[in-house]
């Protein structure tokens, strides 16, 4: 079944970060060590810190624990790192405006991204305000789910003589499979369940004013084409189990409560906007 709950996304852009070859980093809770610097590369010094992070983000497990083989590739990677980047630096690629976004996002999404887990740390979703969010996440839901399937031709006047053939008794899977454009054609043009909102208007309001077995009598115009829409049949919408989405829920209250600190912290700046 195809149930479908429209969260809302709040969280920012995810770091990755990728050297030579390697996989990108993952999230880490590893305590960082200090030290002394693992390489020092024409008088830059690479930290313990940022090797043992690499090396957890890279294995997924920590440096400790890494192989002596593990460390010396991943080192060799830091090491050929800094030597590209300190090219780089040295080149007009390091001072290309791109170039200065990308450091400047990364930057901002690393500091923000740590704000966050400092902020939530102690302000875990608590089981009320998950239900709550649940409830309200339930109540925008549509309350049916459609069965269709559809024709997608390039013109406006194909679709007609498509839809004439229909009418005289021709098959709307036969039609499917021979004329439409789209990938469903293999199926006969069919959709599979799905709700309006998943749709474009044009093709969700079409859907929705049918009956069960009725096509549409004239072509139905979105920006894929023009569509010959049939309806299959209709069911009440079914949503998931609160417990089956808990930890989607637990993201999003984390989320809105972190966006509400940042909406606190631009009541009080001065923020002059020049678009």
């Amino acid at each position: 079944m195809n149930n479908k709950l429209l969260w809302a996304g709040a969280a920012g852009l995810v770091v990755l970060l990728t050297v030579s070859g390697c996989e990108k980093l993952k999230s880490t809770s590893a305590t960082p060590t200090t030290g002394a610097p693992v390489a020092v590369v024409n008088g830059k010094s690479i930290s313990r810190n940022t090797f043992d992070y690499y090396v957890q983000g890279v294995t997924g497990k920590p440096a400790s624990e890494a192989t002596d083989e593990q460390k010396a590739q991943l080192l060799d990677n830091l090491i050929r790192g800094e030597l590209i980047a300190a090219q780089a630096e040295k080149s007009e690629v390091g001072q290309a405006p791109e170039t200065q976004a990308v450091l400047e996002l990364t930057r901002l999404n690393a500091l923000q991204q740590a704000a966050s887990a400092a902020y939530l740390k102690d302000r875990k979703p608590t089981d009320e305000e998950m239900k709550a969010e649940y409830d309200q996440q339930i109540a925008s839901l549509p309350a049916s789910e459609y069965h269709a399937r559809h024709i997608l031709v390039a013109n406006e006047d194909f679709a007609k003589k498509l839809i004439e053939q229909l009418d005289k008794g021709a098959r709307f899977e036969d039609l499917a499979k021979k004329e439409s454009m789209d990938p469903s054609k293999a199926n006969g043009g069919d959709l599979g369940w799905f709700t309006p909102d998943r749709m474009v208007p044009a093709f969700a309001a079409a859907v929705t004013g049918l009956t069960k077995g009725a096509y549409t009598k004239t072509p139905v115009q979105t920006q894929y084409g023009w569509h010959i829409i049939r309806l299959e049949e209709t069911r009440a919408m079914t949503p998931p189990s609160l417990d089956s989405v808990k930890d989607r829920l637990s993201q999003i209250v984390a989320a809105k409560k972190f966006k509400a600190y940042a909406d606190e912290l631009a009541k009080t700046a001065h923020i002059e906007k020049k678009l």
